[in-house]
């Protein structure tokens, strides 16, 4: 099932600062009675909140890190999809209120839940949903709405967070205020894709909580997929990563047998990318990381071993296989020093990139950090280049360099991680001595070699 937003005001799905203003007076509409919480100011969460206020909500956006909020009510904005001017803009509204006091949640109609789910020791940590559970649980009224968006395995939304909201609060979700499950799929950096033309995925424990989840995501997205309860919602995420861990561990392991075998695997993508059918292209690379990979499969893979006393044999493996991507890097980077009589230890090793995706400044879980840190166990200097990534991001003994002529020149090697835009690459073909490039975005020369 989908639905549009209104198409008499088509300013609703640009997104921008601009048309944050142009819609000040209209937000005085029904849509500024709604009070709307979204719990969680990430990458996730406050595009969510922006969103909202763009519409016309009254939104509060409640985070428990102190540095977040303070940057957010100081107009700063540390999420690249989420510009300086449009997040001034929603506070210039009167619309939008960043807080850490859980108090300024009261009296919401909507809630939304974005918060980590991270990995702990391989096993799902949901202690930030609990969290979240207790502090909103306080504030849940009948006829309200909660959603939760955070990727979880199949059965969260109603087996944990429903029953911690309902102790906290004497109400039973369904019958007394409405409970769903929307996976997010934002894509850090990704300017084709946002969350206002990507179809939201919705679900609900029972219909009407299905019919508010939808409205309420009605008026942020183009489009809305409803599906039968929160456990396919659930596990719709988890299948659109899996699919891609999957994807990308075959790659990866097809490009450390070609080169073996003295054969071009990027060739081989191209020319198999031509074929309309039958085929997607994935690339191979130094790992994965993020916010998804490789936690969103190891849920799933964790569920059905807990629930079913099985594993999943294709997770089990793409976890492997990606997990040692940054070894591979080492390796090869180890066997072209040694080709040149070389050893590491000593060496000047320029990394490029070391966010986990392009264009970004996330590092979280980025395979890059892995590689910086067995290198310098090996003895090499550590070098590292990347305008994207906080200082307090950088991998622990590393030195962060300029990308200039002087630098590549004085780097024994230079290792590709991740291709931003802002990196030169007709200047590090042009001026390194050896380069691993492994992501295939240098010029063809005699210096640069395909992972």
């Amino acid at each position: 099932m989908t639905h549009a937003t209104d198409q008499t005001n088509p300013s609703l799905t640009a997104h921008s600062p601009a048309d944050l203003a142009a819609i000040d007076e209209a937000a005085a509409g029904p849509l500024a009675d709604q009070r709307v919480v979204v719990i969680g100011q990430g990458y996730v969460g406050l595009p969510v909140a922006m969103r909202a206020v763009a519409v016309g909500f009254d939104v509060v956006g409640y985070d428990v890190a102190h540095e977040r909020i303070d940057a957010l009510a100081a107009g700063r904005s540390y999420v690249e999809d989420i510009t300086a001017a449009e997040l001034q803009a929603a506070l210039g509204s009167g619309r939008y209120l960043p807080t850490t006091l859980d108090t300024d949640c009261k009296d919401f109609d909507f809630a939304v839940v974005s918060v980590p789910t991270p990995l702990r020791e391989g096993e799902p940590d949901l202690s930030y949903v609990e969290a979240a559970a207790r502090s909103l649980g306080r504030f849940v009224r009948p006829g309200c709405t909660v959603i939760l968006e955070s990727t979880t395995y199949p059965g969260t939304t109603e087996e944990l967070f429903g029953p911690l909201l309902a102790e906290h609060t004497g109400l039973t979700p369904g019958s007394d205020f409405a409970l769903g499950y929307s996976p997010e799929r934002i894509d850090p950096g990704n300017r084709t894709h946002n969350l206002v033309n990507t179809p939201k995925v919705v679900s609900g424990v029972d219909t009407h909580s299905l019919e508010r989840v939808q409205w309420f995501f009605d008026q942020l997205c183009d489009d809305t997929v409803a599906v039968p309860s929160p456990r396919e919602a659930e596990l719709t995420k988890l299948l659109e990563n899996t699919f891609r861990h999957v994807n990308i561990a075959l790659v990866n392991e097809l490009a450390m047998f070609a080169n073996d075998l003295g054969i071009d695997v990027w060739s081989a993508i191209d020319a198999a990318s031509t074929k309309p059918f039958g085929y997607m292209r994935f690339t191979p690379g130094p790992g994965v990381g993020g916010h998804c990979l490789p936690i969103d499969p190891s849920y799933l893979s964790w569920q059905v071993r807990r629930s079913l006393g099985t594993t999943f044999r294709f997770v089990e493996l793409a976890n492997d296989v990606n997990s040692h991507m940054p070894d591979y890097v080492v390796r090869r980077v180890q066997a072209a020093f040694n080709d040149r009589s070389l050893p590491v230890n000593g060496q000047n090793i320029l990394l490029l990139g070391l966010a986990y995706k392009r264009n970004t400044s996330d590092a979280r879980e980025s395979p890059s950090l892995e590689i910086a840190e067995q290198l310098r166990q090996l003895g090499a200097n550590v070098w590292v280049h990347d305008n994207h990534v906080a200082d307090e991001q950088l991998p622990a003994g590393s030195i962060r360099r300029d990308l200039t002529a002087e630098v590549l020149a004085a780097a024994d090697g230079v290792v590709m991680l991740v291709a931003h835009d802002d990196i030169d690459t007709d200047l590090v073909a042009r001026e390194a001595d050896w380069v691993l490039d492994c992501q295939a975005v240098l010029p063809a020369c005699e210096s640069v070699e395909l992972l």
